[in-house]
């Protein structure tokens, strides 16, 4: 683990939704993705936002319709990220400081990639394979 940084663990690609995606859409994104959320971007790619199963389910509790709402009107606003260059000790802290299940990746200030917990566990047991992107 030691010299892994966040570059070296990162999915991508990754997949982001812009503020305008109807909710449901995003939801069936999740859904084929196998993932429970995922960053909200704007056209240049900078992250202004991140939307989760929770934020879903908590918008269909509170009786809005899917189709009838966006993104950009239930993600969570307030984003922790990291850099690719981030140490995975970094990496690590906000992930279990935060309880956060994934953080975004960023270089230059925009989305390249996407940290989960699956990613550090892979990483871990998995050190002998290696995928190029």
């Amino acid at each position: 683990m030691k010299g892994l940084k966040a570059r070296d663990i990162m999915t991508r690609p990754v997949v982001s939704a812009r503020k305008s995606a109807s909710a449901r859409d995003v939801a069936m994104q999740l859904l084929c993705g196998l993932y429970s959320g995922m960053p909200v971007t704007d056209e240049a790619g900078k992250v202004e936002g991140v939307i989760t199963e929770l934020d879903l389910l908590k918008a269909v509790k509170d009786g809005k319709e899917l189709v009838r709402i966006t993104a950009g009107d239930i993600m969570a606003k307030d984003v922790t990220t990291v850099n690719v260059d981030d140490p995975l000790d970094k990496v690590l802290d906000v992930l279990m400081d935060k309880r956060f299940i994934r953080v975004p990746v960023l270089q230059n200030g925009k989305l390249v990639g996407v940290v989960s917990r699956c990613d550090v566990l892979r990483c871990l047991i998995e050190p002998e394979f290696v995928t190029y992107m």
